[in-house]
Formats: structure tokens, C-alpha cells, sequence
């Protein structure tokens, strides 16, 4: 057997315009969802507001201000030996709008310097296109993804992309976690899909006609600009994201196992049926006849979803869940939905259940069901991070983290999977999407700022970062 990683496997980080890049009225950029994103914490919920309130803090205005730091973190990025970074690119930076003609040169031409830093270390740029973030003007004019006009205004974002960068990106993904809209739970983050918001992070409304009306747009969306992606670009490699929230029964009650299977299916599976298999998957007649939900199509859109189908599949990966039909146990929160807490398994300091086996059971469901490559594309720890007094910061519990994960990446590689990659998720610290605070810090790069916005912006290698350092030197050897 002795499989092992490939020798071109894509090892790296990932990150998010709205959460790292800052800059957010800089050089004619415009707001988006995110920027009208208060702060909060794991007790005191964010929320959104309709206009920047004086006095308000956002978090996302600076953020880890990539924009105005990008060759220092890359730089730091090559020291690590990166293969590969994940970034989003920020719609309002190209399009203010989202409905003008014609694109911003200045946010075009930023990107352009980042690819061409990027391609100076020999890192290959893998570009979300949409990060949970959208125009907050479409949102405004059109309720965002609710109305059909939004294809039309992403697939116009996305001709200018491909053309400018043609040959500086191979790899893209359409959406990040497009799946969101369908969790358990209804806690989801939209971040400006539709208007609405409850809790700690942005929802979608209670109506679920309008949240999957929302998705059809979207699904519709990725599946045309995946299409003229393989028409025109030969060279580009064109992938899906999934938030991925693994599920096991609490018991071996039929009824648990049954809740578990229909969790699943519209929680995990559905989007990516529609995506790799290019149609609405069987099990949705049901659940749509059932939840009342008529979604509004047009003749082409049934062909539209044929031709638009991945070249590979991504997700992301941070926990499991539990799942019962009736059960008087504790709710624990998990990656942006809930779940039931499972006693085998130990939790971060946010109540996320660490679970690495769980990752080797996904890695095989998913690549069970549609055999085309997979990549892990966030996966990590969100921790107290605390500087030491000779400046170091000794974060063994990330290193511990990280580890196991890779353990049993390298498990399904022996099972047989076909694993492209692995960006963990914030490899420099940024504002966490769920929560609003930089103290949830993920990165392997240490940014000193503070949830109170004050902080001098310096870097600083954690103990993790000369780990991972060894660990793609070795392609995941040494562990």
C-alpha cells in the first residue's frame, strides 16, 4: 500500500477578502455586505446595520489590512513553503455596485499585484470568487440573491475576472459554502444572500422559499460562469465549496439514524448534487413538497445546471455533529449551525467538537459518491493565542489540532482518495466571521490587533508556522 501524498500536492492556507484584506473604501472600493458588519463575540452577537454608525466598530474596515501588507504576508507565506494560497477576491472592489458597465481599474490592478507576488514565490493563487460577501447595494436594490438580475450582475464580475487573469489563475471556485442556506438549525451565515439577521451571525429569513429562490439563483450562477470558464479557458480548473458538517446519529435509534440520512442530504449533499451531477437531486421533491417551497425556474435553467458541472470538489472542515430526533442533550454550537454534543470528543474554547477521524470519514463519503478530486480548503483551530515574554507564541494546541487532521488526510490517501490539497483556514490572523473578533485567531502568522480595533498591525511567526514549515517540506511526512 504505502500511499503517501502526491508529489504536486497543494499545500497552503486560505483567507477571505472581508475578514483579511481591510481597505474597504480605498481606491474606489465599494461596501459590501460584510462592511456594515459590527463586531461581537461568543456572547454578544454582531449584527448588521444599514448605514456605518458613527462611533460603531467594524471589523472588517481594517481587518488584518492585506491590502496595504500583501508582499510582507506572502513573503511570509514562502518561508513557510507554500504551494498554494486560497483568497477570495472582493466583488466591491471591482464593481462598486455590483451594477456598473464597466469595472474598477484600480481593484483589478491590485490583484494583478498580488498574483504577480504570489507567482515570484511559486505559490498557485486558488480564488473564491464570492466569500460570503456581496454588494450591499444589490442587496439594497434587489434583495441580493432573491432576484434573478444578481446572475446576470455575478456573471458579468466574473467575465472580467477570467480575462484579466487568465493567465495568472488556474484554480477557481465559484462560492464559498454554498451550502449555508440549507443547515439544520436555520443559524446560518448568508452575509448578504438575502436581508436578515438573527443572532450571533447574519440568517437567512424565516421564509425557506426565499432562502432556496436565493440558492436556485446561485447554483444557476456557478453552473454558467463554470460553463463559459470551460468554453473559453482551456486552463482553468473550475471547483464548488462546501461547508461540510458531518453527522452521526446520537444512538443507534432507527429514528436517529433516519433524522441523520435527511440532515445530511440537505445540509451536505444537495448543493453538491446539483453541482458535480448537474441536476436537483431526487430526495428534494419531498423535502420541497413538505416545506411548502415552490422555486421560480426558467426553461434553461435545467440545461444551464448540466452544463455547468465542477472539475473538483472542495470544502471545509472543522467538526462533527450529533443528530436525534428527541433528546434532552446539551446543544453545543458547531461551524455556524448546532448540533448535539457527542461525549467522545473534546471541544475548542468556542465549543466546536474536535473530531480528525471524522475528517478521514468524510474525505471517503465524499469521494464515495462522485470520484472526482477533493480538497480540504478550510480546516483549523480558533484559540487564545497569548504572546510569551520573550515574544514567542507557543501554540502547541494548534500544532496538536493540525496534526491529527493531517494524520487522517493521509489515512484516506491510503483508503484511496483522491486529496488535491490542504489550506487551512486563516493562515494569518483575521477577524473570524462568525463572531466579529480577532481574538478567535486561526492563523499560523500572529497579527497584533485587537478587538477593540487598536494594535500595530506587525507580524509574528507562531510556534505553528515553523511546524507546518517541516510538515510540507516532508509533503506531510514529518508530523
Amino acid at each position: 500500500m504505502n500511499k503517501t501524498f502526491r508529489k504536486d500536492f497543494l499545500w497552503g492556507g486560505a483567507t477571505a477578502a472581508n475578514q483579511f484584506e481591510g481597505a474597504w473604501n480605498v481606491d474606489g472600493k465599494g461596501p459590501s455586505v460584510s462592511d456594515m458588519c459590527t463586531n461581537g463575540s461568543y456572547e454578544v452577537p454582531k449584527r448588521i446595520t444599514n448605514t456605518i454608525e458613527e462611533g460603531t466598530f467594524y471589523p472588517s474596515h481594517e481587518a488584518s489590512d492585506f491590502y496595504h501588507h500583501y508582499k510582507e504576508d506572502i513573503k511570509l507565506m514562502a518561508e513557510m513553503g507554500f504551494k498554494t494560497y486560497r483568497l477570495s477576491i472582493a466583488w466591491t472592489r471591482i464593481f462598486p455596485t455590483g451594477m456598473e458597465e464597466e469595472p474598477l481599474e484600480e481593484g483589478l490592478a491590485f490583484y494583478d499585484k498580488v498574483f504577480d507576488e504570489l507567482n515570484k514565490y511559486r505559490i498557485e493563487p486558488l480564488v473564491t470568487i464570492s466569500h460570503y460577501e456581496m454588494p450591499y447595494a444589490l442587496v439594497e436594490e434587489f434583495n441580493g440573491w432573491e432576484d434573478r438580475r444578481c446572475i446576470d450582475f455575478f456573471q458579468r464580475y466574473c467575465e472580467v475576472l477570467f480575462e484579466r487573469y487568465q493567465n495568472k489563475v488556474k484554480y477557481w471556485l465559484t462560492f464559498n459554502e454554498i451550502n449555508a442556506g440549507t443547515m439544520p438549525m436555520g443559524n446560518v451565515l448568508s452575509l448578504g444572500t438575502v436581508k436578515g439577521f438573527t443572532g450571533a451571525i447574519l440568517d437567512f429569513p424565516d421564509n425557506p422559499e426565499v432562502r432556496y429562490q436565493a440558492l436556485h439563483h446561485q447554483l444557476v450562477a456557478s453552473a454558467k460562469v463554470i460553463k463559459l470558464a470551460h468554453d473559453c479557458y482551456s486552463s482553468f480548473k473550475m471547483g464548488n465549496m462546501i461547508c461540510f458538517l458531518t453527522m452521526y446519529p446520537l444512538t443507534c435509534n432507527p429514528d436517529d439514524m433516519m433524522k441523520t440520512q435527511r440532515e445530511m442530504q440537505m445540509a451536505n449533499w444537495f448543493c453538491s448534487d446539483v453541482q458535480v451531477r448537474g441536476a436537483y437531486p431526487y430526495y428534494a421533491d419531498r423535502f420541497f413538497e413538505e416545506n411548502n417551497i415552490h422555486i421560480k425556474k426558467i426553461s434553461e435553467d435545467e440545461q444551464t445546471l448540466k452544463d455547468g458541472c465542477v472539475d473538483y470538489y472542495t470544502f471545509s472542515y472543522y467538526m462533527s455533529n450529533c443528530v436525534a430526533e428527541t433528546s434532552d442533550a446539551e446543544i453545543k454550537g458547531g461551524n455556524l449551525t448546532g448540533g448535539l454534543k457527542n461525549p467522545y470528543l473534546e471541544a475548542s474554547d468556542w465549543g466546536w467538537q474536535i473530531d480528525p477521524k471524522g475528517l478521514r470519514y468524510t474525505l471517503n463519503e465524499i469521494y464515495a459518491r462522485y470520484e472526482i478530486p477533493l480538497m480540504v480548503v478550510e480546516n483549523g483551530l480558533g484559540a487564545y493565542d497569548k504572546i510569551e515574554a520573550d515574544g514567542s507564541i507557543n501554540d502547541s494546541y494548534r500544532i496538536d489540532y493540525m496534526r491529527s487532521h493531517i494524520e487522517q488526510m493521509k489515512e484516506a490517501v491510503k483508503d484511496g482518495v483522491d486529496l488535491l490539497g490542504y489550506t487551512p483556514w486563516g493562515c494569518i490572523d483575521l477577524v473570524s466571521a462568525s463572531t466579529g473578533e480577532m481574538a478567535k485567531r486561526y492563523g499560523l502568522i500572529y497579527v497584533d490587533k485587537y478587538d477593540d480595533g487598536t494594535g500595530t498591525l506587525e507580524r509574528k511567526r507562531k510556534q505553528s508556522s515553523y511546524w507546518y514549515e517541516n510538515v510540507i517540506y516532508s509533503n506531510g511526512e514529518t508530523l
